[in-house]
């Protein structure tokens, strides 16, 4: 018989309830233990097969190896951090901080990255002794129900309670909005639209944004370097991720030799009649992106707009002409082809860059090839994400890598710019609460000098 979302709940609450004062080395061995189970070659290799199976989505062999990563590095990521009981102890302030559970989450899954945000997530709230109910995207039920059992069977073998983890079986929209009014709380991977959905249930949460991230590269970059790892990371499980660079921005100066580089690398510009065809594959109602063309191989959208492409082309490339719903490849397109633009002062660039974000993908990334550290700065400055990578493949390197020190994760907090509670890596540092041990201390007022002392110096106490 198969469980009702109410009696999910209750399953996993009392699970959470037997491990919810346990002592941090209990716990840690839940994340290794489940960690090992999910990184294990036939484990990964059976996932990363259901998954883009079910879904038509990315590709297999990218999908086996960013399993892994998402076990290893967020196990890696929780080494050494206490989250059990006295976490911090301030005695100077007479303080000890203690971190406690938050109860029963709601882990809303994309099509997309069906097992790996088990993985990511699975681990996250264990290491925080909450209990995870999985809702899969109707799409992918299988590859998120098969981890989502990987992992009980590891909490089963170190004899902890397997209802730490449970999944939803024949989902729905409305079981999905039944099991966020139900838990405690809820953490939410996938499109934009899934914002209003997730905080309509009344219950806390972490959810996401579009990514959109523009890659600008100036005349200083390694641009033979920087067009290989722009490659590496469009191509990645079929640019299934939203952290894959959907546009290029580069310095007029050294605009033809970047582009040459890029078509070196397997890029195709298409020619403004191409671009037409494109066009109207990818977006037929001229707003909404056609779901057939997402994480497909390039040959596939090619064939479909009738575009005859080289061999091997890796991934199809437009000049962008306007910002804006007029022209949707200023947008998040979650496939192989790429806008191009082209800029001659780095501030007009990040004036262009506010529109397009504003546009599409505010919140979340952007990148930049460059070896000018002023540059870097500026753009971390100036743009409304939460994530700049430099010099790296970006969609590698966005949500945890062993060459950048972003957090390991599957979901990527787009902050207030796109009604996101957070715009960190999201990880288990966001699935604690926090109590405030506070005894006497000698009482102290700090002097009218330590408080007003630069002030009363300039403008006097007049």
């Amino acid at each position: 018989m198969e469980d009702t979302v109410q009696h999910l709940y209750k399953r996993a609450h009392n699970a959470f309830k037997k491990v919810e004062f346990w002592p941090q080395e209990k716990v840690d061995m839940m994340c290794q233990a489940c960690a090992w189970e999910w990184d294990k070659e036939e484990n990964r290799k059976l996932l990363a097969k259901m998954a883009v199976e079910e879904s038509g989505i990315g590709r297999y062999e990218d999908k086996v190896h960013k399993i892994s990563d998402k076990a290893r590095g967020s196990l890696y990521d929780q080494l050494g951090a206490k989250t059990c009981g006295i976490v911090e102890d301030i005695p100077e302030k007479g303080l000890k901080i203690l971190a406690k559970p938050i109860g029963v989450v709601a882990n809303v899954v994309p099509c997309t990255n069906p097992e790996s945000t088990v993985v990511a997530m699975g681990l996250s709230l264990l290491k925080t002794r909450n209990a995870m109910i999985v809702s899969p995207h109707p799409r992918t039920q299988a590859a998120s129900y098969e981890a989502v059992e990987i992992g009980r069977r590891a909490l089963k073998k170190i004899g902890a309670p397997e209802d730490l983890m449970l999944c939803i079986r024949n989902t729905s929209h409305e079981k999905t909005s039944e099991l966020m009014n139900v838990c405690d709380y809820a953490v939410a991977t996938g499109g934009a639209a899934l914002v209003k959905v997730v905080y309509a249930a009344g219950k806390p949460a972490q959810t996401v944004g579009a990514g959109n991230v523009v890659s600008i590269i100036d005349s200083t970059a390694d641009l033979a370097g920087a067009a290989h790892k722009i490659m590496k990371s469009k191509i990645g499980n079929n640019a299934a991720s939203c952290s894959s660079e959907n546009a290029v921005a580069i310095e007029e100066c050294v605009f033809d030799e970047m582009m040459g580089n890029l078509q070196s690398e397997g890029g195709y510009l298409c020619s403004t009649e191409e671009r037409e065809q494109l066009r109207e594959v990818m977006w037929p109602d001229g707003v909404h992106l056609n779901r057939d063309i997402v994480a497909k191989p390039v040959k596939y959208i090619a064939d479909l707009a009738k575009i005859k492409i080289p061999e091997g082309t890796k991934f199809l490339m437009v000049m962008g002409k306007k910002i804006g719903p007029e022209d949707m490849f200023s947008g998040e397109k979650l496939s192989l082809t790429m806008t191009v633009w082209k800029w001659i002062d780095f501030d007009d660039m990040l004036d262009r860059l506010e529109k397009i974000l504003k546009f599409s993908g505010e919140g979340h990334s952007a990148s930049i090839h460059s070896t000018r550290d002023d540059r870097q700065l500026q753009l971390a400055i100036r743009a409304n994400v939460g994530r700049v990578n430099c010099n790296m493949p970006h969609g590698a390197a966005n949500s945890g890598s062993w060459f950048s020190g972003n957090p390991f994760t599957d979901t990527l907090g787009c902050g207030t710019w796109a009604g996101n509670i957070s715009s960190r890596n999201i990880n288990w540092r966001q699935f604690l609460n926090y109590t405030n041990l506070s005894v006497p201390i000698p009482e102290f007022h700090p002097s009218e000098d330590a408080l007003f002392g630069d002030y009363l110096k300039k403008y006097g106490k007049e």
